[in-house]
């Protein structure tokens, strides 16, 4: 029983413990986890060490991971609830092949989810990287001595441009490679050939050959009468500074025509 005092008067009123107000309860609600953090746990962190790419890659080596995997250490992030390696797939199959998606230009990429600009450029950086090294070894040792040699070069060089240029190999006397140089630049169907441009840069070089080379962004590797009228002055203006001109080849899709294999040069 508990004594209160009212103050209306003086009396003392005692209250049975029945009476009195109960507490309010208190109820304790489990809070389900947020959206962000159920999305966190699908990043590839959350992933078995033995599927993640980039212990994959250190365990095994490059050529054990997937077409997607490569190009997700390339992107080194997803997005909201996508891990690199579903952006990485997601851009292989809306590309329709990994060639397709690194030969695509710099519009076709424009808006989609997970490759900013900064992304983009790491791709294109990683072309440029592998070009460069198969280009290491053609200046030390002839590699280029033969029309094979030389036709995969050139498509590791130019068969996915999507214009049309035109290219100059520089090589010394033993066929060593001096310098590969894209010397004129066109649209899709055409590039303009300055046989005197040729010729100074043969002189930069001091190259004692030279083979040159141009790509079809439509694939077909005939030659035009253009392209044939072109390779006689080009071998006419290098003859006068005692150059030979060893070949031209026209790179298409996945093959290459060598005027000096059909008899043209």
């Amino acid at each position: 029983m508990t004594v209160e005092v009212n103050h209306d008067s003086t009396a003392i009123v005692a209250v049975p413990e029945a009476q009195r107000p109960a507490k309010p309860l208190r109820l304790t609600v489990k809070r389900r986890p947020s959206r962000k953090k159920a999305r966190k746990k699908r990043g590839i962190c959350t992933w078995p060490v033995a599927e993640r790419p980039r212990e994959k890659l250190l365990e095994r080596g490059a050529q054990g991971l997937s077409d997607a995997e490569l190009v997700a250490l390339l992107l080194g992030s997803g997005t909201k609830g996508r891990s690199a390696v579903d952006v990485a797939r997601s851009l292989i199959e809306e590309f329709g092949s990994l060639r397709e998606m690194l030969s695509a230009d710099r519009q076709r990429w424009k808006g989609r989810p997970g490759v900013g600009m900064a992304k983009y450029a790491a791709l294109m950086a990683s072309i440029e990287i592998s070009r460069r090294y198969l280009m290491e070894p053609l200046r030390e040792t002839p590699t280029l001595s033969t029309t094979e040699a030389t036709c995969r070069f050139l498509l590791a060089q130019l068969r996915d441009r999507q214009y049309e240029v035109f290219c100059c190999i520089f090589l010394d006397n033993r066929h060593r490679m001096l310098a590969f140089e894209e010397i004129f630049r066109g649209t899709i169907d055409g590039a303009n050939v300055y046989p005197r441009e040729i010729v100074r840069q043969t002189l930069l070089h001091n190259a004692a050959s030279v083979i040159v080379a141009h790509n079809h962004p439509s694939g077909a590797i005939e030659p035009s009468l253009a392209d044939e009228g072109v390779t006689r002055r080009l071998r006419q203006a290098l003859s006068l500074i005692d150059v030979r001109l060893l070949d031209h080849f026209i790179v298409g899709e996945g093959k290459c025509y060598s005027f000096s294999e059909h008899g043209l040069l």
